[in-house]
This record gives C-alpha cells, sequence and structure tokens, in this order.
C-alpha cells in the first residue's frame, strides 16, 4: 500500500508540474505586457481553425485587432508562444535584411520515416540551403522557355474542354476545370505523364492530387500536437503525408526515372533537371554531404512542385475570372490587350510575347493580393532579437514568426480602397514607388517562393487563352460575396466559382 501512496503521489505531483508549466506557457505574453488574445488550451490562438473559422479569417481578424499598438502581436501556435508580425518594417527585417536569423519555417519534416516531408518548402537549416542551391538552376527564364511549348500545348486542349463545357451549359463551374488544367500542366512538367484529367475529372492523377492537398493524415488535435511538440513527434514517428499519396508519388517518380533513363529520354521538364541532379558526377559538399539527390529526394520535391503548383495558381485564376465576371470594363481591357498579343503571333502565343501581357500581369497580381493564396507567411527565430527601436519586444530562439500578408495586403495604410479589385494598383509607376515587402504572394528574400516564374507563366497562359476566346460573367449560382473554406489552410472558395460564360 506504502509504495502504490508513493507512485500515486508522484503521479499527482507530475501532472500537477505538468498543468503549470502548461499555464505558464499560455500566460507567456501577458506576463510580459504585450497584447493578445486569450488563447485555447488546445488551439492556442487558432481557435476555431478547419472548424468554425477560415485560415484567412483567423490572420485577418487578428492583424486587425492588434495593428497600431506596437511592431508585434503575442501569438499562440497552438502551445508554443510565437509572435504576429504587425509592422511592415519587422517583416523587410525578418525576410530580407537579418534573414540569417530567421531563415527556417518551423515546419514539421521527417524525411526518415516520411521522405515526402524532406520538399523544400519544410526543409530547415543547412538541409534547405543545400536542396534550394541544387534547385536554383531548374527555374531559371531558361529553363521556363523549355518548359512553355508543354504548358501551351496542354492550354490548347484546355480551350477544347472548356468549351464543351460551356456547350452543355453556359453556367459554368470553373474552379475544378481549373484545377485540372493545372493538374495536367504540373503532371506534364514535374513527372513528364500524361495525366488526363481535362478529359476525365476521376482521373488518378487528379484524385490523388486532390486528396494529397486537401486531406489531412491528423485531426486538429494531431496537428496540434505535431506543431507544439515536435520533437517528441519525430521520435514518436509520426508521419503528415497521406499514406496513399506517398506510395503514389514514389511510384510515380521511380517508374518515369527507370523509364527515361532505360530508353534515354530526355523532355526538358523538371524531372529532367531532378534526373540531372540525380546523375551528375558523384561530388561532395563542403561539409561532406553528397550534392547528388536520392529518389525519395527527388519524389519529395517533384510532390511539393506538383501540390505548391496545380492548385496555387489554379485558385489564382479562379479569384481573377471571378473579378473579371464582376468587372467587364477591367475584362475588356485585358481581352484587348490578349488579342493584340496573339494576333501579333500568328494566332500562337510564344515565350517572348509574354512580356507584352502588361495589364493581364496587372490583374494576376491585384488577384494576388485580394486573395493571397497563402495568406501567412512562416518563420523561426534562431537567436534571441530585440526588434530595434523597441527594447520591451523580444523575440526568443526558437518562437514561430507568423507575418498576415493576406492582411496586411487588405490595409488601407498600403492600399488605398483595399478591397475594391484594382488593377492600376500594379502600373510599373505605383509598383516602382512602393516596398517590396508590401506584396508578399511568394515571400520575399532569400526563401521566397522558387517556382515563382513557373506560377505566374500558367497562370498567364491559361488566362490568356480563356479571355482570348471566351467572355465572363455573374450568374444568379455566383457567390457575391466570397465565402472562403474553413478545411483548407490555402485560401479557396468554400463552394465551386460559377460563372455565366459566352463565346467571344
Amino acid at each position: 500500500m506504502g509504495v502504490y501512496i508513493v507512485l500515486l503521489s508522484i503521479a499527482v505531483v507530475l501532472v500537477g508540474y505538468l498543468l503549470l508549466k502548461w499555464r505558464r506557457t499560455l500566460r507567456y505574453w501577458q506576463n510580459l505586457g504585450i497584447p493578445c488574445e486569450e488563447p485555447h488550451i488546445l488551439m492556442g490562438s487558432l481557435t476555431g481553425v478547419q472548424t468554425t473559422r477560415s485560415f484567412p479569417d483567423i490572420w485577418m481578424d487578428y492583424y486587425k485587432k492588434f495593428r497600431g499598438t506596437g511592431p508585434f502581436a503575442g501569438f499562440y501556435w497552438f502551445q508554443r508562444p510565437g509572435i504576429l508580425v504587425l509592422d511592415i518594417t519587422l517583416a523587410k527585417l525578418v525576410l530580407i535584411k537579418e534573414f540569417n536569423k530567421f531563415t527556417d519555417r518551423g515546419f514539421y519534416h521527417n524525411t526518415e520515416d516520411d521522405p515526402l516531408s524532406g520538399q523544400l518548402f519544410l526543409l530547415d537549416g543547412h538541409k534547405w540551403r543545400s536542396m534550394r542551391s541544387k534547385l536554383s538552376s531548374t527555374f531559371t527564364s531558361g529553363k521556363m522557355k523549355y518548359m512553355f511549348p508543354t504548358v501551351v500545348k496542354v492550354g490548347h486542349e484546355f480551350i477544347d474542354v472548356f468549351g464543351q463545357a460551356m456547350e452543355k451549359s453556359s453556367v459554368v463551374e470553373v474552379k475544378d476545370i481549373l484545377a485540372r488544367f493545372t493538374t495536367d500542366v504540373i503532371g506534364t512538367c514535374a513527372f513528364g505523364i500524361e495525366c488526363s484529367s481535362l478529359k476525365d475529372p476521376e482521373a488518378e492523377f487528379r484524385v490523388m492530387g486532390r486528396r494529397a492537398v486537401f486531406e489531412q493524415r491528423h485531426g486538429p488535435i494531431g496537428i496540434a500536437f505535431i506543431n507544439s511538440f515536435q520533437n517528441l513527434a519525430r521520435k514518436l514517428h509520426m508521419k503528415i503525408t497521406l499514406e496513399e499519396a506517398e506510395h503514389f508519388f514514389l511510384r510515380i517518380v521511380r517508374e518515369t526515372v527507370a523509364f527515361r533513363e532505360e530508353n534515354n529520354i530526355r523532355r526538358n521538364d523538371f524531372m529532367d533537371q531532378l534526373i540531372d541532379l540525380k546523375n551528375s558526377p558523384l561530388t561532395k559538399s563542403e561539409s561532406g554531404e553528397s550534392v547528388n539527390l536520392t529518389i525519395e529526394e527527388m519524389a519529395a520535391q517533384a510532390f511539393v512542385f506538383f501540390g505548391a503548383g496545380f492548385e496555387t495558381s489554379s485558385t489564382t485564376m479562379g479569384f481573377a475570372l471571378y473579378e473579371l465576371a464582376q468587372h467587364q470594363d477591367i475584362q475588356d481591357r485585358v481581352r484587348d490587350e490578349c488579342q493584340e498579343v496573339i494576333g501579333k503571333c500568328n494566332g500562337e502565343l510564344n515565350y517572348e510575347s509574354m512580356k507584352d501581357l502588361v495589364y493581364l500581369d496587372q490583374v494576376i497580381s491585384e488577384t494576388l493580393r485580394l486573395y493571397t493564396v497563402l495568406p501567412v507567411l512562416n518563420r523561426e527565430c534562431l537567436e534571441d532579437y530585440v526588434v530595434p527601436g523597441h527594447p520591451k519586444y523580444v523575440i526568443k530562439k526558437g518562437m514561430p514568426i507568423l507575418i498576415p500578408c493576406g492582411a496586411m495586403h487588405r490595409d488601407e495604410k498600403l492600399y488605398a480602397n483595399p478591397n475594391t479589385f484594382d488593377p492600376d494598383n500594379f502600373s510599373p509607376e505605383r509598383v516602382k514607388e512602393r516596398d517590396s515587402v508590401e506584396w508578399l504572394p511568394f515571400g520575399d528574400g532569400p526563401r521566397n517562393c522558387i517556382g515563382m516564374r513557373f506560377g505566374q507563366m500558367q497562370a498567364r497562359i491559361g488566362l490568356a487563352l480563356l479571355i482570348n476566346n471566351f467572355n465572363f460573367s455573374v450568374c444568379d449560382q455566383t457567390t457575391i460575396p466570397m465565402v472562403y473554406s474553413k478545411k483548407t489552410f490555402l485560401i479557396s472558395s468554400d463552394t465551386g466559382i460559377f460563372l455565366k460564360v459566352e463565346r467571344v
């Protein structure tokens, strides 16, 4: 009985200690007098995420509530005290001027048990620097030029399929068909295979791609645990990639690489660049690490290229059409430009003509401002950092840093009439006057989006071909104002985007 009482006493003390430590953690900012919201015991400042509030709403509400109170507000990233940046000056310090103190994103990855988590977006430290260096040559303008004809080829099939949909009904749900277009583009360029999702919405690549992006392996509590206790989650061999997606994408990459190597096939696409990195003469970096990619590393980079490429571009194109349907004068101006540029190229887009689609670029940039697909940028502090001019505001080592770029893009101090769709916000004159960190859909600094050129290229091609051939307007089924999905961490409409479509 005595032993039982001792063990029970130890258990009670241990639980009490953990509860006290837990409470102290969730009182961190309050005790320092830094403005913040009272956190939820499990979700921290992310109360209601994926259930009652959309991801963009969380950042918008927090930013509006605390802007003007200081350079940042206290924030609880699940169980971890972090900061939400409120000041453009601090954002620039984190992303550019003091980048070496904030190089990591701080996301969970476990390459040993979950090989697809070894993607560039999630990696930190030396592994990120090494992978970024290896991949930097694959997204140059020269490589984009090689991939351009492939995207245009898929674009023509896209227009045919879109026309067939319009003939069946004058009201077209554009969100899904745009995602099928970008799925086929990325599948062709990243994996070198014909996905056929434009012709078959239930094609294996489309179904698995959709699941990989939108289905979570864990529920809210599992996500909170992994993000709060990353080292423990790795020791427990926890994975974040959907099991079926892992098997599918690893198999596709292995089969593609084997087929190309056995048949000496080159397509000048992203997969070719990865194969070159795999087969380059065996060399070592200064740290002694092999610079050659493994099959698992290749699959991880192809996987993130696919996930980031098809969803972000199709979402941006969908919201662009949504706004153009409501602003016929802007749509007509874009169409005049597209018809002129395509006409000069004898009816066929070429890589050089892309630079002449100036107003279309402005439309895409304004769409990305209003509908920032990734509404928050994540970083992690690598050493204690005192915000210049604000000695009370200290970012401790290991703290998550959140830059709510989607909310900043709708700040009237940065953009007049911030909720109005106005492509003139991105006229050459205004862009020249604006600090680069006031527009962050692709991030900024050394850790900006490596695939930015490709994403912009496929969006330009898709929209130019669509607007050249079709006119878009709103109908009874168009959701105005837009309602966002609560299920995804990216910005997305809650339902389809239904527009009335007519041939030009």
